[in-house]
């Protein structure tokens, strides 16, 4: 464990002049932008075709370029200048969704169409979170990286929330291509502010250190940098153990996900205002585990942090499972929020630590590959047995699956979470 002094040393918190304020600026409007199109596509998607499985297919693509190009896009940040590939991208991602919001003014937008801008736009995520992830520790000292972290995180959840999702009847009704204008226009935004990002990056003695690892891109192909990304994170007990932990859990997140709205309708009979009121208890509670994650990995230190946050989601996911009362419902997943939010930000700055200077997007991009690739198995686990033994069940397999995720932290802190 930590001692005090070494608690004190990573309750800095990010200043907003030199860079950070940017950035933080940039993924809000960016994620405003993402809420709009994320709430809209699916309602588009069934004006256009009564088939299910198509509309359900707009999702997956929104899901399948992390699976195939999410180690290829950390590969990218870690060769170029992560400033100039965000913005690059979100100039793209803006033109993509200006044209797109022509083709549904125009009544041009077909299914394909759909399918095929949701699968581009993600694919281009790819870079562009990597990329986010590895620019932070240039932004903001070492010291600050648990708070900023938290606050990007909040921010992020709660423009997600409670402004993009809940502001799309309103821009539909004033026209079917108005939310994928305003998206378009947020990209265009958070180009402008990444861009004026000054370019001074950390001295290299700030930057994490804890594995020998060649530069990206210096004799090597994009396979090798992959490669290199995938065993820095395996041959780190920590990375290796976290990333573990973060895949278990997320499975049985995955089987909730998918049947949530089962569970909340269904099983506890809460109706469409029970559902929203449910969420909204979930995104009160992320939004204030983000803003206070900083304070609380220093006052726990981190295997504590990360420990705790996983015992408490185990129990919100029992609790959700076992009590038919929507109050009940609501407070478990409020603390749920507050909780996932603080394993969150608490492992995405464990990893900008413990990865290689110039290293971070191909490692980020390992861990993230590995640990969401297991979302649809969850989600397949979850709709099986909410038909087979009840639409509970998902919320109770959730919560066995994050207690062993719990346990895969053991070996990691062992070896030292820092």
């Amino acid at each position: 464990m930590r001692s005090e002094t070494a608690h004190r040393r990573h309750t800095a918190a990010p200043p907003w002049r030199g860079g950070f304020g940017r950035l933080w600026s940039a993924a809000v409007v960016s994620r405003f932008g993402d809420a709009l199109r994320g709430a809209a596509l699916p309602l588009l998607a069934a004006e256009l075709t009564d088939s299910a499985l198509l509309v359900a297919l707009v999702t997956a693509c929104g899901f399948l370029p992390w699976l195939l190009f999410g180690l290829l896009g950390g590969a990218i940040a870690d060769r170029v200048d992560q400033r100039r590939a965000m913005w690059t991208v979100d100039v793209l991602r803006g033109l993509l969704m200006a044209a797109f919001a022509l083709a549904v003014w125009l009544d041009r937008a077909g299914i394909g169409l759909l399918l095929v801008l949701a699968f581009a736009l993600t694919a281009l995520q790819t870079v562009f979170d990597n990329a986010a992830t590895a620019l932070l520790p240039a932004v903001v000292p070492t010291s600050a990286l648990g708070t900023a972290n938290g606050r990007l995180l909040a921010g992020q959840e709660a423009v997600h929330r409670f402004a993009g999702t809940p502001l799309v009847p309103v821009l539909v009704g004033a026209g079917a291509a108005v939310p994928y204008a305003v998206d378009a226009a947020s990209y265009l935004l958070a180009a402008v502010l990444v861009a004026g990002l000054p370019r001074r990056p950390r001295p290299a003695a700030e930057r994490p250190r804890t594995l020998p690892l060649r530069p990206a891109g210096v004799g090597m192909p994009p396979r090798r940098d992959v490669a290199d990304g995938l065993g820095t994170l395996w041959r780190d007990p920590v990375l290796r153990g976290v990333c573990a932990a973060t895949a278990v859990a997320n499975t049985g997140f995955g089987a909730l996900i998918a049947t949530l709205v089962l569970h909340l309708t269904g099983w506890l009979g809460a109706g469409t205002a029970g559902y929203a009121l449910a969420l909204t208890a979930y995104g009160v509670g992320s939004v204030t585990g983000g803003v206070c994650a900083g304070r609380v990995a220093a006052a726990l230190g981190t295997p504590r942090t990360l420990v705790g946050a996983g015992l408490a989601q185990a129990a919100c996911l029992t609790a959700f499972g076992t009590v038919r009362s929507l109050p009940a419902a609501g407070a478990a997943l409020a603390v749920l929020g507050f909780a996932g939010m603080l394993w969150t930000a608490t492992e995405v700055t464990v990893l900008q630590r413990r990865s290689p200077a110039g290293a971070i997007g191909r490692v980020s991009a390992a861990f993230r590959t590995l640990s969401v690739s297991v979302v649809p198995l969850g989600a397949v686990l979850g709709g099986v047995l909410a038909g087979s033994l009840g639409r509970n069940t998902p919320a109770l397999a959730a919560a066995v699956l994050v207690g062993l995720g719990v346990l895969a932290l053991g070996p990691a802190a062992r070896s030292g979470i820092n």
